[in-house]
């Protein structure tokens, strides 16, 4: 009696999950003495009483109901030990919907039970009904407690379905008061319940009797008839046919069933063909997916698509699938040339450059689409520049064209690519005041507006191309997927063996650069065989030296463009170099046109003297040379990263004797105006300093001088230019960082003394001459010799 006061315990329930209505096997300890015993059963909370079955001690059999909760415990009551604990617990899923064309694994199982109210049986599910009354007799229930037969049959139960069924017990609890004649009818029904199964087929037959019956009596019919004919010709022939109707019957019952059949296969292939499009629609419709956002250039859309058909059906055995995968490859492969098609196009934007590459490596394109980038970036940069030489090149052939004067004069002008390099100033010192510089300024040189051009094209598309090989260095122009798939790290290999080839490319871009700036400013400094390829202008004249400094500043703002870019030094060295020798050819051009320059001060001379005797010619010479050197400072100067003009001794020698001929221009134009006969000084342009004291008397009446006076006036400007202008000059030299002043102002004051002596010399002559001419014939007339005199001294 213990034992059985112990509470039921719960230890197992299987299956552990399910929906609603699920049946479960619960096992456990003390689950109850019986049937009657089990006065409870929950599962997550909902009572499940009603279709529990009690099947043991330590089995029960029921379904789950309608729960609450989605997860809960499994709860059991009996009378003898009251509300029992679990171990175990009970998932509650929820149903899935279930479409008209889906399959569906439930099987729902039945029982046959007695329909009191129709008296027949009937298949109806297992939570219905059980059968009342097996027997079939009137049920008249003891009196005997439910305890005592408990007691009396351990272990067993008083349901007729259960295992552990007792038919005295039933017939204690039900049929104690029955009548021997009612069990004996009991009996009776019991039997005829048995034989319910053979009943079916024989009931069937019995059903068929009729026909049977008629079907003999006509073919007793016919084979009187034969006997009655006595032709056994007749009877074949009936027989036959009676053959044939049978056959026709047998082949209409065929073809119709067939017919139905069919219809059935038919309606089942047609269900599985929806189905399977159902499930697979995403893979049939992909082809014209793709077509449509390709149209649309949704090529995000068509890479995720592509890539999750690719884990779904690239390796299907399955022929339809196959043949739709393959039409997707295809619809990829022309995608794929559609990009590089794109990418290689020029010209384009640096964002839409890496655009596509990540496309293209997202397909996992063959070969190497960034590089292919870089390379048809390289060409077409080349193209460019070698376009742009030859257009200006025919434009100058075809005519002369005058271009807007470019604002050497303004003080900001912006690079070429926004703020890589800092506006530079154009400043320079101003331009000799002549009739050659007026004329210079109305037109810009067809080589000055190809090289603006020109850097200014390298300058505005370098950065992209530079730009485009630091992201394929790095990796960043591939996407996650690449990174995945490991494209990258194959990539940046790739990049680390193409150095050495990217090099090449900027290098060639250098070389291109600086051999067209070279052909149409220094074509000298080309190759024989670069001057029909780099070169071809008509050098009418060589440019002055405000171009060629305004060139300087162009180039200049150019290399500090590129160097912000930060391309290695090495590379940039030829511009350096170009900028060197552009420097040294604005200071030769420079210095031969100072000469010239002053060659034409002899056409200034007014020969108006001041205060201390002297006429303007000195500081017009001294000014000449000032302006001159001012307007080379910016060409002196050095920039970061540029040598001094001055470091090649060739250029030194070059410019020290370019230096001195100027000074023996100036000299040589001295002596020019001192023995100038009358007749050939031009007065025309000459004008008179009325405020200038009057040292050789009427020379403001006539303007007119004399040999004499000229003399004077000429060696009263050698004395200044000695003592002055050429000291001066000489320290304009020095702090512009030309090298050899000292010669230069040695030989230039030697040939200054030279002419200041030979101008003395003529001078004495000239006073001398009326003394001589009286005195001579005297002295020579005594036969005097002038070696047997003393050298005069003093």
């Amino acid at each position: 009696m213990s034992r059985a006061r112990q509470p039921p315990l719960v230890t197992g329930i299987s299956p552990n999950e399910g929906i609603s209505w699920t049946k479960v096997t619960i096992r456990g300890e003390n689950l109850g003495t019986g049937p009657a015993d089990l006065i409870g059963l929950t599962i997550c909370g909902h009572n499940c009483l009603l279709t529990a079955e009690w099947m043991s001690a330590s089995k029960i059999v029921c379904r789950v109901g309608q729960a609450k909760n989605d997860k809960g415990d499994i709860i059991v009551t009996t009378k003898s030990g009251g509300k029992g604990t679990s171990t175990v617990s009970f998932k509650l899923l929820k149903p899935e919907k279930i479409g008209i064309l889906d399959q569906s694994a439930v099987w729902v199982d039945e029982m046959n039970y007695y329909d009191m109210r129709t008296d027949r049986n009937k298949g109806i599910p297992p939570l219905s009904l059980r059968p009342a009354n097996p027997l079939g007799i009137e049920i008249d229930k003891g009196r005997f407690p439910q305890k005592d037969l408990e007691a009396l049959f351990p272990g067993m139960s008083a349901d007729f379905t259960s295992e552990n069924f007792s038919a005295a017990w039933y017939l204690i609890e039900n049929h104690s008061t029955t009548s021997f004649d009612q069990l004996k009818t009991a009996v009776v029904n019991l039997k005829k319940q048995a034989n319910k199964k053979n009943e079916g087929s024989l009931a069937y037959v019995k059903g068929g009797l009729s026909t049977f019956f008629e079907a003999q009596d006509a073919l007793s019919a016919i084979h009187q008839k034969l006997e009655a004919d006595g032709t056994e010709k007749v009877e074949g022939s009936m027989t036959q046919k009676l053959e044939n109707v049978l056959n026709r019957a047998s082949n209409t019952a065929d073809t119709l069933f067939q017919e139905v059949l069919g219809r059935k296969d038919k309606a089942d292939s047609t269900r599985n063909a929806l189905n399977v499009l159902q499930r697979f629609k995403f893979l049939f419709n992909l082809p014209l997916n793709i077509e449509r956002n390709i149209q649309k250039g949704d090529y995000d859309v068509v890479i995720n698509d592509y890539e999750k058909a690719k884990s779904l059906f690239g390796k299907t055995e399955v022929q339809v699938f196959k043949k739709y995968y393959a039409e997707v490859e295809t619809r990829i492969e022309a995608l794929r040339e559609l990009l590089l098609d794109k990418l290689l196009e020029t010209p384009s934007t640096l964002h839409d450059q890496k655009r596509y590459i990540r496309y293209l490596s997202d397909l996992h394109a063959p070969g190497d689409p960034a590089w292919q980038c870089i390379g048809a970036q390289h060409q077409w940069i080349l193209q460019l520049m070698h376009n742009c030489k030859e257009s200006y090149v025919k434009e100058q052939k075809g005519k002369d064209i005058f271009f807007p004067m470019l604002d050497l004069d303004s003080d900001v002008r912006p690079s070429p690519i926004g703020h890589l390099s800092q506006t530079a100033s154009l400043k320079r010192g101003s331009s000799f005041q002549s009739g050659r510089d007026d004329a210079w300024r109305c037109k810009a040189p067809q080589q000055v507006v190809f090289v603006e051009k020109l850097t200014k094209l390298v300058v505005s598309q370098l950065p992209n191309f530079w730009k485009l090989w630091i992201s394929y260095v790095n990796g960043s122009l591939f996407s996650e997927t690449a990174e995945k798939s490991g494209q990258m790290e194959r990539s940046k290999k790739n990049a680390r063996q193409r150095q050495n080839d990217f090099k090449k490319m900027i290098q060639e871009v250098m070389h291109s650069l600086v051999k067209l700036i070279r052909g149409a400013l220094l074509p000298f400094s080309l190759r024989e065989g670069e001057s029909r390829q780099y070169g071809g202008w008509e050098m009418k004249s060589e440019l002055s030296g405000q171009w060629l400094t305004h060139v300087i500043q162009t180039v200049r703002l150019s290399s500090e463009s590129l160097t912000a870019l930060e391309i290695p030094n090495d590379m940039l060295q030829i511009i350096q170099d170009l900028i060197l020798d552009l420097r040294v050819r604005c200071i030769i051009v420079t210095l031969h046109h100072t000469a010239e320059d002053i060659k034409r001060l002899a056409e200034k001379e007014d020969w108006v003297v001041d205060n201390e005797g002297l006429t303007s010619l000195p500081s017009q010479f001294e000014q000449c040379i000032i302006h001159s050197l001012q307007s080379l400072k910016t060409v002196l100067d050095c920039k970061p990263g540029e040598a001094s003009v001055f470091q090649q001794q060739k250029t030194q020698e070059d410019v020290c004797q370019l230096s001195i001929g100027i000074m023996q221009v100036f000299i040589d134009c001295l002596e020019q105006l001192s023995t100038k006969p009358d007749g050939d000084i031009d007065t025309a342009h000459l004008s008179v300093d009325v405020s200038s004291p009057d040292l050789f008397g009427s020379i403001h009446e006539d303007s007119s001088l004399s040999s004499e006076q000229r003399l004077l006036i000429a060696l009263s400007n050698c004395r200044y230019l000695e003592r002055h202008t050429f000291l001066n000059i000489a320290e304009h030299f020095e702090k512009h960082g030309f090298q050899g002043v000292e010669k230069i102002t040695q030989v230039s004051m030697e040939s200054l003394k030279d002419l200041d002596q030979r101008l003395f010399e003529m001078y004495i002559e000239f006073k001398a001459d009326p003394i001589v001419g009286s005195l001579e014939p005297g002295i020579y007339a005594g036969y005097f010799d002038w070696k047997d005199c003393l050298v005069p001294a003093g």
